[in-house]
């Protein structure tokens, strides 16, 4: 079954049966990272353009490398360097990405909505790599896939998300990920890093770290984003660290197989502490090396074999 959309802009508009695609397409994708010759002809021909707005180390990277090794050429547009800063617009960009015969261009933009506005106005596949405060959906499904791929599943599990929720376009796309494949989301943080709205999302609220981490599977501790926000959220980072900072001692609450997520970058000593970020819980490394296993397969999806073309993408 292909995607049903020739665009990857969020999770919330993905079914349960398209994300379940992603992560199966990534297990056969992961097996290729472990050849010694970690390449594929599936995209061969292909030209996949990476367009950042915003600074990125992991995800930039890593849709990079996701098009290397399925054989497509890659283009990194550092928008620093190029016609943006001489007030070229997005439409007027969008315009000569589609003359330059682009097949899939990675977006990543300040403002949200702005992969919306891109897929409009072209014609090749348009992926979301994080779109302001809104989503940023290739990293909720290398958290899923890291997930399954340690618990067997994500149904029935309760996942804890921390920190820094209102800015978070990590947040909100784990949260429509996690909640269609059947797991418990808790929210916790304080109430000026919470967002409006939760209500109407399926979740449960916390302020009380303690009180949401108790016998949770999974502890995803999220960055905070000092760059969007306003002065005045909290009083100190000294404070926001004994209140929402993960210790060892706090892990101690949690299951005792509770797995340790970031999304990174990490603020050590801020939301986490470093022995457990580096510690047997953690699988924040495992979750860089899954993101290009996940991005490999969605450029496979949408630019590749993916549309009904039943042939292995592992090339075996």
């Amino acid at each position: 079954m292909p995607l049903k959309s020739r665009h990857l802009l969020g999770l919330e508009q993905l079914t349960r049966e398209e994300i379940n695609l992603v992560l199966d397409t990534a297990s056969s994708m992961k097996e290729i990272l472990g050849r010694p010759i970690k390449k594929v002809p599936a995209l061969r021909g292909k030209t996949v353009i990476n367009l950042f707005y915003e600074a990125s180390t992991r995800t930039r990277t890593s849709f990079e490398l996701a098009a290397k090794h399925l054989s497509a050429d890659s283009v990194n547009i550092a928008t620093a360097a190029s016609s943006v800063t001489k007030g070229e617009s997005l439409i007027d960009t969008a315009a000569t990405l589609r003359a330059l015969g682009a097949d899939a261009v990675v977006l990543r933009h300040p403002m949200a909505g702005a992969p919306h506005l891109l897929a409009r106005k072209v014609d090749c596949a348009v992926i979301n790599a994080g779109d302001g405060a809104h989503e940023h959906p290739t990293q909720a499904l290398l958290d899923l896939f890291t997930i399954r791929e340690k618990k067997g599943r994500l149904a029935d599990l309760t996942v804890v998300i921390t920190g820094d929720i209102a800015h978070s376009r990590v947040a909100r796309s784990n949260i429509w990920g996690l909640s269609k494949l059947g797991a418990r989301v808790r929210l916790c943080g304080p109430e000026t890093l919470l967002p409006s709205g939760l209500e109407q999302l399926p979740v449960e609220k916390y302020h009380d770290f303690d009180r949401a981490i108790a016998g949770a599977d999974v502890v995803m501790m999220l960055r905070l984003q000092l760059e969007r926000q306003q002065q005045g959220l909290f009083p100190s980072l000294r404070e926001y660290a004994r209140l929402y900072g993960l210790s060892r001692q706090r892990l101690g609450l949690a299951a005792p197989d509770a797995l340790v997520m970031h999304p990174g970058p990490i603020n050590r000593g801020v939301e986490i502490a470093a022995d457990v970020a580096d510690g047997a819980q953690s699988v924040i490394n495992e979750q860089v090396t899954n993101g290009v296993a996940v991005r490999m397969a969605v450029l496979y999806l949408l630019i590749g074999g993916g549309g009904g073309n039943e042939s292995d993408p592992a090339g075996r």
